[in-house]
């Protein structure tokens, strides 16, 4: 997967611009503030549907504008035998209000172009991933889950739907038999939820191990540990919801449950994520975004399109040159930010392309 064309119009900074990405690495160079990590912003909403950097609403739509407009195109390829297509997406944003389109025809959820351009991004607020709290790891794992398994999407729906029905029962403080059908709904929907979290952490934790390894061997980065939000290895789904009911009724809302899921990563000597340096806390979390990166990879035949952002900023130059050399090993089209080539690039390893970002305007480097 790569992409061959990004438009952006009324993006913070940017009017209008467009940009020509090649296959393999592309450097986008400029000052602080010039605009070039609103570039990966624009290809992080289209992947995800929100900016890394916070609401639309909150400053991605340029002042003064009523929306802001993203157009990507891309190659990916099709089936076994190795052929591309070519695929369009376009998204209109006001900040709440949206239209969406994917290769001509109207989109009714965001989450069907998200479903359609994957990009993982290592950005400044990456290292929460390990070191912050439970929302962006779930966010983590069932993003991976949502791209390589295609029916996930509807399990996971089905108990977000239910939880919002028994929540809502317990606000209103229903009698505990009218709890009966969401509770089994819940369960119905929650323990193969939780297989499926549990089977694609299994996945990462081999490959994140061995990127860790090569990325960051000081680290000793062992296991990916998930804990599914009750005590599964003691009681079902359904017979935690049970005990927990009148509890849940005092308070309001569902206390168990995938929905409080989480998961952690084990060290040689570190002993927890309250323990990590914010170094570590960037290279566990970068880990493990390649360990995702490369399972994508194995499930779907193709590699996602990798973004870093102010990379520079985020490691030191060993790490800068580990992590881009093996980048530079994979086919993956890969988008670098940073205030200067990193040395990295210009010792060893040479970009495809080279952007540079100033005054609202973006020039192709030689």
């Amino acid at each position: 997967m790569h992409i061959v064309r990004l438009s952006l119009n009324q993006v913070r900074r940017f009017d209008s611009v467009e940009l020509a990405p090649r296959p393999g690495l592309n450097l986008i160079t400029g000052d602080n503030g010039a605009g070039k990590t609103s570039l990966l912003e624009a290809l992080h909403l289209m992947a995800y549907g929100r900016s890394f950097r916070g609401r639309v609403r909150d400053g991605l739509v340029q002042k003064g504008a009523e929306a802001l407009e993203v157009f990507v195109e891309w190659q990916e390829r099709v089936g076994a035998g190795g052929g591309e297509r070519l695929r369009r997406a376009g998204l209109r944003h006001a900040g709440q209000a949206w239209k969406g389109r994917l290769d001509g025809e109207d989109v009714a959820q965001l989450g069907t172009l998200c479903a359609a351009l994957a990009v993982v991004t290592f950005e400044p607020g990456s290292h929460a991933l390990a070191s912050g709290g439970s929302e962006p790891r779930r966010r983590f794992i069932d993003w991976g889950l949502f791209h390589v398994e295609p029916d996930f999407l509807s399990l996971w729906r089905r108990y977000t739907r239910a939880l919002k029905q028994r929540n809502a029962l317990l606000k209103a403080g229903a009698a505990p038999r009218q709890l009966d059908a969401w509770d089994h709904e819940l369960a119905e929907a929650g323990a193969p939820l939780t297989s499926r979290r549990q089977h694609y952490l299994d996945r990462l934790q081999e490959r994140a191990v061995a990127i860790a390894a090569d990325l960051a061997p000081g680290l000793q980065l062992q296991r990916l540990e998930l804990q599914p939000g009750w005590r599964r290895h003691e009681m079902s789904l359904a017979d935690a919801l049970l005990l927990s009911r009148e509890r849940d009724r005092a308070m309001g809302h569902t206390s168990v449950g995938p929905h409080r899921a989480d998961w952690s990563v084990g060290y040689g000597e570190i002993p927890g994520r309250d323990a990590l340096s914010r170094g570590q806390a960037k290279l566990t979390a970068l880990a493990c975004l390649l360990a995702q990166a490369d399972d994508y990879a194995a499930q779907r035949g193709e590699w996602p399109v990798i973004a870093l952002d102010d990379l520079g900023a985020e490691l030191d130059r060993h790490h800068q040159q580990r992590v881009l050399h093996l980048l530079a090993a994979t086919p993956a089209q890969v988008f670098i930010t940073a205030t200067e080539t990193p040395v990295a690039l210009s010792e060893h390893l040479h970009p495809s392309a080279v952007f540079h970002v100033e005054h609202g305007a973006i020039q192709v480097r030689p």
